[in-house]
């Protein structure tokens, strides 16, 4: 059988593979601590589930626009005005089955063969696939431990070139945590003001941000950037529903309008109960992320504490997200009996074959010498995690 050639030039999630490596030995009856976890441990907010048990119970099961009910718009533009100081209009915004198949969405309105796509790295696994599955070439930017993995001006303005279509940013980040601050995105606006570029900007993680720092939109710095850029957001993980499939871009209402052209020919609607829920969540779910986001920020500050008291690891304060991303390239050229340590992949399989730990190497994310831990789980499974993984680290030599 002969597959479309698109087919190889990508991947299977490497996130996705480690969560499968470590359920098949959880069948087996081998207890795993599970820190690969892109997910809230939290429960969807009530606010949220009564709308949808409502919406189920009063019948709203059936079609809804392709684009999104003009309800759960209204609550998108009010979230975004009063939150993020972002003018919207219902046109110029598109609800989809969760920010991957928005991402997507954008990917395929705009990306052509010959096009360029930067993304900076460590990078969402997805990004490159997706411009990829689209025929455009993605561009990585290797971003620095010692910039914060934050892309710098400079590294930007060498990487685009006249086949640039669009910019890819991600804050806060998905592995690092890192977050570019009004300031930094300051100085990247001053290089992509005059370049003929799409921003994608993905913010699905802004309401993960800590020590007092305020999340920007890059939308919101000039009138002329917010006609350049697509703000991706969603509710799968500040209102911890990403079972529920909702995401959502603000752009300019010709792309939202082609964006939604692909989707009436895809997926259609996102699910009509979901919806409801959605919409719930943002005009009510704001005390559920304050009580969520105060208990990550106590995580936090625990899993790079306790990392950083382990020999060969060394693990910098991320500013948002809920994940740190360890250098452990201090480990590097170790072993223990068959287990060779050269890459992060190596540990990886490592910590979950003899220590009973799922973490996702760098490599996963464009880098070596890294892994990502999320600490999307209780205060108890992470103590006791990190005493696994110090007890496994202690084998090598």
């Amino acid at each position: 059988m002969k597959f479309a050639k698109r087919l190889q030039q990508i991947k299977p999630s490497p996130t996705m593979a480690m969560a499968a490596k470590a359920k098949a030995m959880l069948a087996k009856g081998i207890p795993i601590t599970d820190f690969g976890l892109g997910e809230p441990d939290f429960n969807t907010p009530d606010v949220a589930a009564e709308a949808g048990i409502r919406a189920i119970q009063q019948g709203f099961t059936k079609y809804t626009p392709p684009s999104g009910t003009e309800e759960l718009k209204e609550a998108v533009c009010r979230k975004l005005k009063i939150e993020n100081n972002l003018d919207y209009d219902k046109k110029e915004i598109i609800v989809s089955c969760g920010a991957k198949h928005t991402l997507y969405n954008i990917a395929q309105v705009l990306f052509e063969r010959g096009d360029e796509v930067i993304v900076p790295a460590p990078y969402w696994v997805s990004y490159p696939d997706q411009v990829l599955l689209n025929d455009a070439t993605p561009v990585i930017v290797e971003t620095r431990e010692e910039d914060q993995f934050l892309m710098t001006p400079e590294q930007l303005k060498r990487a685009i070139t006249p086949r640039t279509k669009a910019v890819i940013l991600n804050y806060p980040s998905n592995p690092t945590g890192s977050a570019y601050t009004g300031k930094h995105l300051e100085a990247l606006a001053d290089v992509l003001l005059d370049a003929p570029v799409w921003i994608i900007s993905d913010e699905i993680y802004e309401k993960f941000i800590y020590d007092g720092v305020a999340h920007t939109s890059i939308a919101s710095l000039n009138p002329e950037l917010k006609r350049k850029t697509i703000v991706v957001n969603g509710v799968s993980k500040a209102y911890a529903m990403t079972g529920w499939r909702i995401g959502y871009a603000a752009g300019p209402k010709e792309m939202i309008d082609a964006m939604g052209m692909v989707q009436s020919q895809s997926t259609s609607n996102p699910t009509s109960i979901s919806q409801k829920a959605a919409a719930a969540a943002l005009l009510g779910g704001a005390p559920f992320i304050k009580t969520m986001v105060d208990e990550f920020d106590k995580r936090r500050l625990l899993i790079v504490e306790r990392l950083n008291q382990i020999p060969g690891i060394r693990c910098s304060r991320p500013m948002g997200s809920f994940y740190v991303f360890p250098n452990v390239k201090g480990l590097m050229g170790t072993g223990y009996k068959a287990h060779q340590i050269n890459h992060s992949t190596d540990l990886a399989t490592f910590l979950l074959e003899e220590g009973g730990i799922s973490t996702i190497p760098g490599e996963a994310f464009g880098i070596d010498g890294y892994l990502r831990l999320s600490y999307a789980v209780s205060r108890d499974v992470l103590n006791e995690g990190l005493q696994k993984l110090k007890n496994a680290i202690l084998k090598l030599s």
